[in-house]
């Protein structure tokens, strides 16, 4: 009982409230001071509005950004894109509009010079029900269709690509439009090796 007495006279004691209203102010002053640092270090109230990048080529956006005081990195690039310049932007991250602080990184993907080359397949002896939707699933077009004498009727006789006869493994930019040489069921088979 005699401890709980002293501890009470202790609490309610000049001294112990003194030093207790020191330790309150010196608290308070010290968040103060963390929290002004924090503002100034962190760039607390800096806004930068991201601009658009959409269709600009790299020079162009190291200016725009270099006036903004922010950065780019390149990331790997899309899949082409016709809608676009080549090596232009075609995505950023963070999005144009966004609000951003001084020297934030903007990641920019940017469209490759063309499309990608693709492999033709072996499409020779085949019928054309199997070899369009093939060639088309590859991403190319296919163009005319021509028929030769052949006894099999709507069999890939050879495929060409702007009048020029392709053969398997020759490889075409996507889209290139390959047109189909089929046999037309009416005549003798004939020797193609010319």
């Amino acid at each position: 009982m005699n401890f709980i007495r002293g501890l009470v006279k202790f609490i309610c004691s000049k001294i112990f409230l003194i030093q207790l209203v020191i330790a309150v102010a010196m608290l308070a002053i010290l968040a103060y001071v963390t929290l002004q640092w924090l503002e100034s270090t962190t760039n607390h109230h800096q806004r930068i509005v991201v601009p658009s990048l959409s269709k600009k080529s790299l020079d162009d956006i190291a200016i725009m950004l270099e006036e903004k005081e922010l950065k780019y990195e390149v990331q790997d690039s899309a899949s082409f894109n016709p809608d676009f310049p080549r090596y232009s932007v075609i995505e950023q991250n963070p999005k144009a509009g966004s609000e951003v602080k001084k020297n934030r990184k903007i990641y920019v993907t940017l469209n490759p010079s063309g499309y990608r080359k693709i492999e033709v397949p072996n499409m020779v002896q085949k019928t054309r029900r199997q070899v369009e939707p093939k060639l088309i699933a590859l991403g190319f077009k296919i163009g005319d269709v021509t028929y030769k004498p052949n006894i099999a009727r709507d069999m890939v006789l050879e495929l060409r690509h702007k009048g020029k006869r392709l053969k398997s493994g020759t490889k075409l930019m996507k889209t290139s439009v390959i047109d189909l040489v089929l046999g037309d069921g009416q005549g003798a088979s004939i020797n193609l090796s010319n």
